[in-house]
């Protein structure tokens, strides 16, 4: 298949672009390089260097009628979108309409789009959160999210779209930057190894569901192959807490520092999990790595870019 993912030099979106590869599609990457980097990606894929809000984005579409758009590309950073809804809005809701338009103008009916889990459930009412969960965003991230979740439902019903919205825990592993939901475990490794010392804020008690990327790679791998139409969660079911998070890490990396501790931050989540068993029962589908065998992954392609 013609695959067009936006994001495919970023954190994410480049490792799809490996996985897609491995799998023998055709792939194109569409990056404005904000937060993303060329050497992310094989010499061989064709990178369009554009801002999704851009109107020369249509013309990639023309050229390249893909058959699948993977859109990652996105305003990631829940504080950002407190501070400027309207940004968030206009890169996350409006300019994702534009693909959308392209893709009905180029016969393109596949998504795969990057949701949100934690950010579209808020606090949640089960642990871990089903599909099924109520979903109330307390942040125009999360608000963003969920209204393009249900575009894509009217795509779907007056287009005959294929949507597949994954809605994802917070995602780690090598690449990653210290942007998005997960970009405590960039944060920390980058801080300790350079001999500083990281701030935890608040208590630490505060929990996550930390997914490795590869598995949410195969994640959307099987969204494809099965022809899935609608939104999955992509997690663990695990709880992580921060204090566990970088005590696994300092072991991980070697740098036995004490972190401090400063007050924690306004409106943040205490407690988020996903239940992926949806996704599970109709895909087979199911995360492989532990924390501590990603984490130690990941820590390992940290101390190798430090040394570089």
């Amino acid at each position: 298949m013609r695959i067009l993912v936006t994001g495919g030099a970023g954190f994410i979106g480049s490792h799809l672009v490996d996985g897609f590869l491995r799998e023998g599609h055709e792939v194109q990457v569409l990056d404005d390089l904000s937060s993303g980097q060329r050497s992310n990606l094989p010499d061989s894929v064709p990178l369009h260097v554009l801002d999704i809000r851009d109107a020369q984005v249509k013309g990639v579409f023309e050229q390249y009628r893909p058959e699948v758009l993977c859109h990652h590309a996105a305003q990631l950073d829940v504080r950002k979108s407190v501070a400027d809804p309207m940004f968030d809005a206009e890169v996350n809701i409006v300019a994702t309409l534009r693909l959308l338009e392209y893709c009905r103008a180029t016969n393109t009916k596949r998504v795969l789009f990057a949701s949100t889990g934690g950010a579209i459930y808020g606090e949640q009412d089960a642990f871990p959160a089903p599909d099924t969960h109520l979903e109330r965003p307390v942040s125009p991230y999360g608000v963003a999210k969920l209204s393009v979740e249900r575009y894509l439902h009217f795509y779907r019903v007056q287009y005959g779209f294929l949507p597949a919205c994954m809605r994802y825990a917070n995602v780690y592993g090598p690449r990653q930057n210290a942007h998005g939901e997960a970009g405590v475990v960039a944060i920390f490794a980058n801080i300790l190894l350079s001999g500083k010392t990281p701030i935890i804020y608040g208590t630490g008690e505060q929990t996550r569901d930390f997914v490795f990327v590869e598995d949410v790679v195969n994640a959307n791998l099987a969204a494809l192959k099965h022809n899935l139409v609608g939104s999955y969660n992509v997690g663990t079911g695990v709880e992580t807490n921060v204090n566990q998070l970088y005590e696994i890490m300092t072991r991980a990396l070697g740098t036995p520092i004490k972190a401090t501790h400063a007050e924690g931050r306004p409106g943040e989540q205490q407690r988020s999990s996903l239940d992926a068993s949806k996704l599970t029962k109709e895909t087979g589908w199911r995360p492989q790595t532990q924390i501590a065998e990603g984490l130690q992954k990941t820590c390992d392609y940290f101390k190798a870019q430090h040394k570089a």
